[in-house]
């Protein structure tokens, strides 16, 4: 996985303006949410918005239905998809305006129909700056729309998601290789792997292995990649072939994991 993946990946709960952008300092809490619901069922919540600046902003606030690309980057749409769950979201206000460090509460709420099926409702809420930003390079200013978008899940009524682990395979990170397992999530919501896995090396040195816990879509086959660490290292390099054994969870599914990498 390059640099740019691992990029994507930090940007999926918040996907902000450069920090060089003046006009357009936000800061959300949570950047997402994972959440349950019932059909015939009303779920509400609250974003903490605060204006980083010292002078006022004016945000204005939407929907947009979401993809995550090969490489674990997100793209935000405006326009409604053929399965958007958006039409059951309502906002408290399409736009706000917040004093210089200043912090607003931003209801929302999410009205599951009667009749839904079980699956997952998901979707971002956008929160951007009314104004153009300004980005500075040397004496060049240049506009440019700044944004957050919060990414909220839904689990309808049964809806779990149903992973099937494939593997070993190795994948080269930052010029490392490292452990991995390709997961297909054949249920109808996303999963995020945890777990507790230990190993060791060619050299028999041990570790402990932390898997990756990037969104598996219902549908999609990833790549969760095993990161070693110790009690004095963060970033070990690792003498191939590696065994990791222990137990791969996500929710209240759980696998065991005995595998040799090459």
């Amino acid at each position: 996985m390059s640099v740019r993946a691992l990029i994507a990946v930090a940007l999926l709960c918040a996907y902000t303006a450069p920090a060089a952008a003046e006009g357009f300092a936000a800061l959300v809490s949570p950047p997402r949410f994972e959440l349950k619901a019932k059909a015939h069922g009303t779920l509400r919540e609250v974003i903490a918005i605060t204006n980083r600046s010292p002078t006022p902003a004016k945000l204005r606030i939407h929907t947009a239905d979401f993809r995550l690309s090969e490489d674990y980057g997100v793209d935000f749409r405006d326009d409604l998809a053929a399965d958007s769950c958006r039409p059951w979201v309502a906002l408290e206000r399409p736009e706000v305006t917040l004093p210089g460090g200043g912090t607003i509460r931003y209801r929302f709420e999410v009205q599951v129909p009667a009749g839904a099926a079980a699956g997952e409702c998901r979707f971002g809420i956008m929160i951007e700056g009314a104004d153009p930003a300004v980005a500075k390079a040397g004496a060049l200013q240049l506009p440019i729309a700044g944004r957050i978008g919060v990414i909220v899940y839904v689990a309808i009524g049964d809806g779990a998601p149903q992973l099937e682990v494939f593997g070993p395979d190795v994948v080269t990170l930052n010029g490392q290789r490292l452990p991995a397992l390709r997961i297909h999530n054949a249920g109808s919501a996303h999963a995020r792997m945890s777990g507790f896995l230990t190993g060791s090396d060619a050299k028999g040195a041990k570790y402990d292995f932390t898997p990756s816990d990037f969104p598996i879509l219902p549908g999609e086959v990833r790549e969760v990649f095993l990161t070693p660490s110790t009690s004095t290292d963060d970033h070990p390099t690792l003498a191939f072939p590696v065994t990791v054994r222990g137990t791969l969870e996500w929710g209240d599914q759980k696998t065991d994991v005995d595998e040799r990498f090459q």
